[in-house]
């Protein structure tokens, strides 16, 4: 896929365009269906399939007390976009001033000048021009007068929930990564690197390995099961894993941290600045203060016993 970082970086061979904008953070299911529509209509109409999205996400330009933190940061999600099949992604740097094209301008200027679209796929809730002015009725009027073909998605729902990318925040934020992987088609992940931890792993005699410090959406405190993939290419390793995130209470003062206990470790050397993905499968509990060190090894024990057998579980149902 190809990534075009602005509207004057377009390629010249790029005369007819199928396209959807959005923040598209997640890439969750529903984006993911009408990237397969993009996809599909652009072959048929002799044309590219382009996602056009934004960054920073606007709410961090426009109201940035009430921005929220995000499921995939820009670099994963154009690399979930690139999974799609699409043939291009358009990253829009979001300003101030671009904020205040009005709904015309932005139909006119962006989708019929620059980008030549012949059809625009939107979300029924799409909202766009000066202060969100205008939703997909509107653009279905511009679209007639400017020459491009407007259709509107109805949200996609499965068992009995909207998927949105607020539901999958909101899902996150209350621990339900079981929840939030049926909504976005995979398991929520957050990438970072490793940080030094307080060698509490190392004391406890369980091999440990903690993430640096993430700016973006994290689950509610407590324990999860987890795999942790260590670097990239051919130097990747993968470890099925339990995790903590919270405070750590059991050793006195709140110090927030992502800890992420190994099962069946084997011993590789892992730079400070290694790329880490924690992906969370599964709740086990809530964080909790014990009463001292050995209590809380035989609760990790009790939780990596868990977690094995739901390994043992997820291996036996992909062989049948």
């Amino acid at each position: 896929m190809q990534v075009i970082r602005s509207l004057d970086a377009l390629p010249a061979g790029l005369t007819r365009s199928v396209l959807a904008i959005g923040n598209f953070d997640g890439v969750h299911r529903g984006h993911q269906t009408i990237m397969q529509q993009i996809r599909e209509r652009a072959r048929l109409l002799d044309a590219q399939s382009l996602a056009v999205t934004f960054d920073p996400h606007p709410m961090r330009v426009l109201r940035p007390d009430q921005a929220p933190r995000l499921i995939t940061p820009l670099p994963q999600r154009l690399d979930l976009l690139t999974q799609t099949g699409i043939d291009a992604s358009l990253v829009i740097p979001f300003t101030e001033e671009f904020s205040r094209l009005s709904a015309f301008d932005f139909a006119d200027k962006v989708l019929r000048q620059s980008l030549h679209a012949v059809e625009v796929h939107e979300g029924d809730n799409f909202r766009f021009g000066h202060g969100a002015q205008a939703g997909t009725a509107e653009l279905q009027q511009l679209g007639q007068q400017l020459g491009f073909a407007v259709v509107a998605h109805p949200a996609l729902t499965i068992r009995g929930i909207c998927v949105s990318s607020s539901e999958i925040r909101r899902r996150i934020t209350a621990g339900q990564v079981s929840t939030a992987r049926c909504l976005l088609g995979r398991p929520f992940s957050i990438r970072s690197a490793r940080a030094k931890g307080r060698g509490i792993g190392t004391r406890l005699t369980v091999p440990t390995i903690n993430m640096a410090n993430y700016d973006e959406i994290v689950p509610a405190n407590g324990v999860y099961i987890t795999r942790v993939t260590i670097g990239t290419g051919l130097n990747r390793e993968t470890f099925d894993a339990v995790t903590n995130a919270g405070n750590r209470p059991t050793f006195g003062k709140d110090s927030y941290a992502i800890e992420s206990h190994l099962l069946d470790f084997r011993p590789i050397d892992i730079p400070p600045d290694t790329p880490i993905e924690l992906w969370f499968l599964a709740h086990i509990r809530a964080e909790r203060r014990f009463d001292s060190p050995e209590a809380l090894k035989a609760q990790i024990l009790r939780d990596v016993a868990k977690a094995r057998r739901y390994f043992h579980l997820a291996n036996a149902l992909q062989s049948v």
